[in-house]
């Protein structure tokens, strides 16, 4: 173990391989990733279903599959990672506190750092949902994990909160293994998740999906024995009258992703309200020099291909200023105007060279409609599509000579 490295990799997952691996091909070697998890991979470990790859490789590939590219070309390059080694505060000179079995709790000086330690799970606790605390409550994640990893079945009468990808791919795999899924209930008016997943993962079982509806109380003392689910208004309250009540033993949620940002905090890292991710320059780089951010915790992605194009960027930024060093930044902001969740990135340096690729999420499912991308009154961009969702990311592409010639700050918004 070297005190200094150039460059230090948080997270093992697909972002933070793929950050290593651009970062060596970016001319910098002295690379460490750290990796809490006793191997590398990430959550793809227990994502077995198909279906990763598709954008990237131009073919489908499982979880562990699409984790074993990038595990691979790591170890040809000779990239030192540390497993079972969790990293435990970062400060703005961009130095590592870490904890391993076999190094104990230890300090490393790098040049560049990479944020790449992905996102967590919503739990029960923060949907307020009344009842007790009975067995047979998990996250989706936890649950494919038992499925996948483990073994073992959670339940076999089971309905599933949100329908979240996660959740869609849980409802399909819990009836492979010969559960039966009452019911996927969702808050909102449409799903969070893919379309392919609503076809291939509930329309092709016959499992129900209820939009605009939620799970009002939980019953079971020892172990789950049913749930009242309710219909809800516009200000997603429950609609009094509407109750369902369905017998279960287990209860999935897939409430939502949370950026494991407490390192980002511990930096003093500014903060997105929007992604719960890092503000961030077009190279990934955050307010802190020398300190990146890609991946789930930087933003929550649909597709694990985006993730991998998102690391690499960061790699190549992390190596970039590891070589070169900090160059003074002229930037400007990009704002999310209406029907845009967010874009990212956030802000746009005009001194830098190449295109820039904005990704961003629109509020509601819509049809019909126009991305527009304004600085000021002028409008820089157009692009028509037929129909976009919260699910899915967007994108628009800003040349080079569009970048040079930014004026003041741009917003990104929807006409439809």
């Amino acid at each position: 173990m070297k005190e200094k490295y150039d460059i230090v990799v948080i997270g093992g997952g697909p972002a933070g391989l793929a950050a290593a691996v651009a970062a060596y091909d970016g001319g910098v070697k002295d690379i460490l990733v750290l990796e809490r998890e006793a191997r590398t991979g990430g959550i793809l470990n227990q994502c077995i279903h198909n279906g990763f790859g598709l954008t990237r490789f131009q073919e489908s590939m499982t979880g562990p599959e699409y984790a074993a590219r990038f595990e691979r070309e790591a170890e040809a390059r000779g990239i030192e990672v540390l497993t079972e080694t969790t990293a435990l505060s970062l400060n703005r000179a961009r130095k590592v506190t870490a904890i391993s079995p076999v190094y104990g709790v230890f300090t490393v000086q790098a040049g560049a750092v990479v944020l790449a330690m992905g996102c967590r799970e919503r739990s029960r606790g923060a949907l307020n949902i009344a009842g007790a605390r009975p067995a047979g409550i998990y996250s989706a994640g936890t649950a494919q994990k038992y499925v996948n990893v483990k073994g073992y079945l959670p339940g076999k009468e089971v309905v599933i909160l949100g329908s979240g990808d996660i959740g869609l791919i849980m409802a399909r795999r819990m009836t492979l293994e010969g559960a039966k899924v009452h019911a996927v209930c969702e808050i909102m008016p449409y799903s969070g998740g893919l379309k392919r997943n609503i076809v291939q993962c509930l329309d092709d079982f016959g499992i129900p999906l209820y939009l605009s509806h939620t799970i009002t109380k939980i019953e079971g003392k020892e172990r789950v024995t049913g749930v009242v689910v309710s219909e809800v208004d516009a200000n997603k309250q429950p609609v009094k009258g509407t109750e369902k009540h369905f017998d279960c033993d287990t209860v999935l949620f897939s409430v939502g992703l949370i950026p494991e940002n407490e390192l980002t905090k511990s930096a003093e890292i500014p903060l997105s309200p929007q992604t719960k991710g890092a503000v961030v320059y077009q190279n990934r780089e955050t307010e802190a020099d020398g300190v990146f951010a890609c991946g789930n915790v930087l933003q929550v992605h649909d597709l694990v291909d985006f993730v991998s194009e998102e690391a690499e960027i960061a790699g190549r930024g992390a190596a970039e200023y590891v070589r070169f060093g900090a160059h003074p930044r002229d930037g400007v902001s990009v704002e999310a105007g209406r029907g845009v969740s967010y874009v990212l990135p956030q802000k746009i340096d005009k001194s830098a060279s190449g295109s820039v690729k904005l990704y961003f999420r629109v509020v509601r499912p819509m049809k019909d409609l126009k991305f527009v991308l304004r600085s000021g009154e002028d409008i820089l961009l157009e692009r028509k599509k037929r129909v976009a969702v919260p699910g899915e990311m967007e994108t628009l592409v800003l040349k080079e000579e569009q970048v040079k010639g930014l004026s003041g700050n741009l917003t990104l918004e929807v006409i439809a």
